[in-house]
């Protein structure tokens, strides 16, 4: 280790919240704070706005509605989930702000019983719409911005630093929301946290998603249709799969391999990469897994177009800019969610969110996802309390790192509740600011008012 030599770092910008991270959480926790009334700065280490659609193309959002009926088997002529039942959302507010900008830009198909309830989106027109949601709230926006440290003033949090093409930059703000996937800051505050399961500490594996083109659906489905057993493992893609791993040509660590339909008919988004063993809060952990996804990801592509039909002219266009990351730090908060909350559909006094993802584990060593349901119509709530770090104040966190265990983290890591916690994350911080009070001394029952007028189901 080295001593750096001190430097000096410009103030620019001040405001009411500072909302770190521009992904689903940070995004809505923007919205949340901006529709409250406050001043908001969101700042984004990337070019561009959206988190993980946008920067590793993780692609469709996943179901905001209850499950009335179990999920038939995936039709594979049109590679999007069937049969989910008739469903109540249980998410909206920002979600449904955004949802709608990106349908009516013709960025996304909307949620129906044939989409499964998922949405399917364009991951550049998202770039596009989630800017323009941003600027038509009022909310500032400063993009290729790393937050790398916490700024105090008398002991109290008062801003962050952050990394930029200018330099070392300031923002003061009054409240700030750790919205970065990782509890970046959260951590640099001094928030306890814990990464990985309980035994071990490994996280869930990262997985680089792709975008293919010039995919011949029709001929694919007349494949399929020819062998109608073949998703059960008996006849067809899997076959083949076994056909190209004997002859060393696969060798991928995950067990299947999982398409999704996008808007476009011609176009499939591919999950089926895998990477264990790695951190992603370490830089060479990171470096390794992107260079072993990307190794992954152009054997997949040699074996469909070898020996898939309607793959023999489809290329990849797209990979993500950056791996997919499941799992990292999750802060302790006021209350940790576990998975008994989950599972039982447990709901809390101080509810801001709710969520009816299954729990849904890549396994953190291999091959193999462990599956378990809520029970049918049911859905769980996150209480305020895991947005509230237990030892930092003028901090709260959002999305994949509020506080819970790491079975519990498995189902409430997605989008749809992501953003759910960051409008409320979004909304306890206004109320703080306005009230100069730290935000564990805002009021559930008052940051719960704000949301439903905001629109949100709490």
């Amino acid at each position: 280790m080295v001593t750096l030599k001190p430097r000096r770092a410009r103030v620019a910008a001040r405001c009411d919240v500072l909302v770190v991270g521009g992904g689903p959480a940070g995004m809505a926790a923007a919205l949340g704070a901006a529709w409250a009334g406050a001043d908001v700065l969101l700042t984004e280490r990337f070019g561009f706005l959206g988190g993980n659609p946008t920067v590793a193309l993780v692609n469709p959002l996943m179901s905001w509605h209850t499950q009335k009926a179990p999920p038939s088997e995936i039709d594979p002529t049109r590679l999007l989930p069937q049969d989910h039942g008739p469903g109540e959302p249980i998410v909206a507010g920002a979600l449904e702000t955004f949802v709608s900008n990106l349908i009516a830009a013709d960025g996304a198909l909307a949620p129906t019983q044939a989409t499964g309830f998922t949405v399917p989106f364009d991951p550049e027109i998202y770039k596009a719409v989630a800017q323009e949601t941003m600027e038509q709230a009022g909310v500032r926006v400063l993009l290729h911005a790393f937050a790398n440290d916490v700024w105090t003033d008398e002991d109290k949090l008062c801003g962050a630093v952050f990394e930029t093409k200018s330099g070392p930059l300031l923002i003061r703000a009054n409240v700030i929301v750790d919205a970065s996937g990782d509890g970046d800051l959260a951590a640099k505050a001094g928030a306890r946290f814990h990464i990985g399961r309980e035994e071990d500490g490994r996280v869930q594996p990262m997985t680089l998603m792709f975008r293919i083109a010039d995919f011949d659906r029709e001929a694919f489905a007349a494949y399929v249709r020819e062998h109608p057993d073949q998703w059960r493992g008996v006849h067809g893609l899997w076959d083949l799969i076994e056909k190209a791993r004997a002859a060393g040509e696969l060798d991928l660590p995950r067990e299947d391999i999982l398409f999704f339909a996008t808007p476009h008919p011609r176009e499939l988004s591919v999950n089926c990469t895998r990477v264990t063993g790695v951190n992603g809060t370490d830089v060479f952990d990171l470096s390794r897994a992107e260079g072993e996804a990307r190794r992954q990801m152009r054997q997949i592509m040699r074996f469909l177009k070898r020996y898939v039909p309607g793959f023999a002219d489809a290329y990849i266009v797209q990979s993500g800019t950056h791996i997919g990351v499941r799992e990292t730090r999750r802060i302790v908060g006021e209350y940790t969610l576990d998975v008994e909350d989950v599972l039982q559909a447990r709901k809390f006094s101080d509810a801001i969110a709710r969520c009816s993802y299954p729990v849904d584990i890549h396994n953190p060593a291999g091959s193999g996802t462990t599956l378990r349901r809520l029970p049918q119509g049911e859905w769980y709530e996150v209480p305020l309390r895991c947005l509230v770090p237990k030892d930092v104040d003028g901090l709260l966190v959002a999305g994949r790192s509020i506080s819970g265990t790491h079975e519990a983290h498995s189902s409430y890591r997605v989008t749809p509740t992501a953003m759910a916690t960051g409008q409320a994350a979004g909304v306890c911080a206004a109320l703080a600011s306005r009230n100069r009070c730290p935000p564990r001394q805002v009021l559930a029952s008052a940051v719960q008012i704000e949301l439903r007028r905001q629109g949100a189901i709490v």
